[in-house]
């Protein structure tokens, strides 16, 4: 029998691609064959990073219904054995129906009327656990060995001439709760500079560089600003060269993760036991003194952060030398 061609739909965020990348090579290895990919115009570079990939088509979002014929015309140029819908979400099934592939699997616990649109139905989700597990869930339905999980990704390498250690701070995310006071984030990044001598990389999107550059305004020694100023891919080579990084639960927190980069996350209005950086060489900071937490909201009803503020700079500090000797 020859081997299934498999078209993956997971059209976003940044952090859930990478989730269900450890899924998409245990599918890749275990039934052979080619697998593409359908995601959001504006990952559609970074998917082309993932080595399991053969070819990847942008959905077009953003330019929808205009782009709609193209992406059809793309859609359709290959035939497809299975479609597997990560995302579970109206949109994401739609494509997988458009495909016109024979199997059409996503979860049953799908939104939006999402499982009326599969012809197999993975679930119920068990939602306490890692989003990396859950992923898994389809690689099992389909019987496949389920190896080590890996997250196949390669970016083109970034030359670094900044001395050792080198720290990245991702201070921001696009949830204003998640995010760690830029206060707090100078005091971390000037003890790391004065306790270990750490060159410093700041990275964000570009609606946050009013946060990174005030974290950076009166470093001294060897700092760097990339806020703004990278795209997906080069972040990921830039990530790729950093001794450690200190995130707030974001996109590049999970790249860094991937990539194998010891990452001390900061956790606040989030589950860091289903989105927290997968692996055992990361540790995450929260407090366990806040009873509205974790709330998943992107406002706090309290004003004042709490969850997020009770962490210490010093306790940061504290963890990321600790993180920075054991390299």
């Amino acid at each position: 029998m020859p081997s299934p061609r498999v078209l993956v739909v997971k059209l976003s965020s940044l952090g859930d691609l990478f989730h269900v990348l450890p899924a998409v090579h245990a599918i890749r290895e275990g039934l052979g064959g080619a697998v593409d990919w359908v995601t959001q115009t504006e990952y559609a570079a970074l998917v082309r990073c993932f080595t399991d990939v053969e070819r990847v088509m942008a959905f077009p979002r953003q330019e929808f219904p205009a782009g709609l014929g193209s992406f059809l015309w793309a859609l359709r140029s290959a035939s497809y054995d299975m479609v597997l819908d990560f995302q579970g979400l109206l949109k994401s099934a739609l494509v997988a129906w458009l495909a016109r592939a024979p199997r059409r699997i996503g979860p049953a616990s799908g939104r939006e009327g999402a499982p009326r649109f599969y012809t197999e139905r993975i679930g119920p989700l068990d939602r306490s656990r890692h989003a990396v597990e859950q992923g898994l869930d389809l690689a099992r339905h389909l019987g496949v060995k389920i190896p080590e999980p890996v997250f196949p990704v390669s970016f083109p390498p970034v030359e670094i001439t900044l001395p050792r250690p080198r720290v990245a701070l991702v201070p921001c995310s696009r949830w204003p709760t998640k995010n760690w006071p830029a206060d707090l984030f100078y005091d971390v990044a000037r003890g790391l500079q004065e306790q270990a001598g750490a060159s410093v990389l700041l990275f964000g999107a570009p609606e946050d560089r009013e946060t990174c550059t005030a974290i950076a305004r009166g470093l001294s020694g060897h700092i760097l600003d990339l806020c703004g100023r990278t795209s997906l891919v080069e972040l990921g080579g830039w990530m790729a060269g950093v001794d450690l990084v200190i995130s707030v639960d974001s996109g590049p927190m999970h790249i860094a993760a991937a990539l194998g980069r010891p990452v001390l996350a900061l956790f606040g209005p989030t589950d860091p036991a289903r989105t927290g950086p997968y692996g055992p060489m990361h540790r995450v900071l929260q407090v366990t003194d806040c009873e509205c937490r974790p709330c998943y909201q992107r406002t706090c009803e309290r004003e004042d952060l709490a969850c997020l503020r009770r962490i210490s700079p010093g306790l940061v500090i504290r963890n990321a030398l600790e993180m920075l000797a054991a390299i």
